[in-house]
């Protein structure tokens, strides 16, 4: 039987929990290390150490010698624990929390005398590699406070370097850059955006002319059409009128009129000649009566074009 939870299983994933994965992404995206929007966005750091001083520039040494309002400071070896965690790929979208429980499980420092940071290595089909840092925060601040006369925690970033990559911890002064990155992100977003409404109106003013000229050109096409089918009408009812007038005049050249022949007869024929009978059938028709010259009569009859 199915457990209740495979329900909401589509392709392996929880999809109540997607919205989850939809942030996580955006965070990775945004704010990972290898974030390459960070890679654009993020400023240049001055990274202070026991042997010298660097740029870095999110998270990773650069040959730069550029001017930066972000200072840090990489703890020496000595003050920090470190230790490469392997986790289930399922604890991602709750990492933060995850990450909170393990520091409490491995620290040896106090709770509130605890400071850590940690970094995503590796991510793999069957879990992630995480990189996670511990200090004490009151030996961090009697270094910095020893090395570079800073008793205020908020005014260097503090790093911790593990196998050539840096790390930071949270807790120092990295906020201020964080909060510039920001600023930074939210104006980039604004520009984006009205970039994209720009091309949208360059593109959509045309199309929207367009489109109302393609509206009156259907409203003429539908006021041709109507006044088209009007026409049609009128011209059909033309038509079964002139086929009715032709099959009228059709009867009538089939069956003339007898009282026009009778008035047509009645001219031509003189005082003379009398008619003992008329007879019409069709176009033909039958004469009998007297006349003192009968072919003379005859003559006469036929030269008339309708006989």
């Amino acid at each position: 039987m199915l457990q209740s939870s495979d329900n909401w299983e589509l392709f392996g994933f929880d999809v109540r929990r997607l919205g989850k994965y939809w942030t996580l992404a955006w965070k990775e995206f945004l704010w990972g290390y290898d974030s390459p929007v960070k890679g654009r966005l993020d400023e240049l750091v001055k990274v202070r150490s026991e042997k010298d001083v660097a740029i870095y520039h999110v998270g990773k040494c650069i040959a730069d010698n550029g001017e930066t309002k972000c200072e840090a400071v990489l703890l020496p070896q000595a003050l920090v624990l470190n230790k490469t965690l392997v986790m289930p790929a399922a604890v991602e979208d709750d990492l933060e929390a995850v990450m909170a429980l393990e520091v409490s499980a491995h620290s040896p420092f106090p709770p509130d005398d605890t400071g850590y940071g940690w970094k995503v290595l590796d991510r793999g089909d069957t879990g992630l590699s995480v990189q996670m840092v511990l200090v004490s925060l009151s030996s961090a601040m009697r270094y910095l406070g020893s090395e570079y006369d800073c008793h205020d925690p908020q005014y260097f970033e503090v790093w911790a370097g593990v196998d050539g990559s840096a790390v930071v911890l949270e807790g120092f002064g990295e906020g201020k850059r964080q909060q510039r990155y920001r600023r930074r992100l939210v104006r980039t977003s604004a520009l984006l955006g009205y970039s994209a409404l720009v091309i949208l109106l360059i593109f959509g003013l045309p199309a929207g002319f367009k489109y109302l000229e393609l509206q009156k050109v259907r409203d003429i096409a539908v006021t041709v059409q109507r006044e088209a089918a009007d026409a049609s009408q009128i011209r059909s009812s033309m038509a079964m009128a002139n086929e009715s007038i032709s099959v009228v005049n059709r009867f009538l050249s089939a069956h003339p009129n007898p009282h026009r022949e009778v008035a047509r007869l009645t001219r031509l024929l003189g005082d003379d000649v009398s008619v003992q009978q008329f007879t019409m059938n069709g176009r033909e028709i039958r004469l009998r009566g007297q006349a003192s010259n009968a072919a003379e009569l005859m003559k006469q009859l036929t030269a008339v074009p309708a006989y």
